[in-house]
């Protein structure tokens, strides 16, 4: 879980002989969602990547970091207009098949 620290400054408070500042840090956990991505490779080269629990959520570019960030502000993008209706899909796997044309 990642967590975000912020500091806020209190009035200085009598301490004793002399007046010192005293902070409260408040620590704001930030709720994480894992989503899996599928990532595939088009004709032209590019990588193409898709997370498959966030509808509309697509994105392409010519490397897989470039990609990898690019899906992240798509997922970040589908998330904000999300309407939480959604039932999240449970990962079971990828199967390859064979099919005679």
């Amino acid at each position: 879980m990642e967590l975000e620290q912020l500091v806020t400054s209190l009035p200085p408070k009598k301490l004793g002989w002399s007046s010192r500042y005293n902070y409260q840090i408040k620590t704001v956990e930030k709720m994480l969602k894992e989503f899996n991505v599928v990532i595939e490779k088009d004709s032209d080269g590019y990588f193409v990547a898709s997370i498959p629990n966030l509808k509309g959520c697509h994105t392409q570019a010519k490397s897989l970091d470039v990609l990898m960030e690019r899906i992240q502000e798509a997922a970040m993008l589908c998330l904000e207009f999300e309407d939480g209706n959604s039932n999240p899909l449970e990962f079971v796997g990828i199967q390859k098949i064979a099919i005679k044309v």
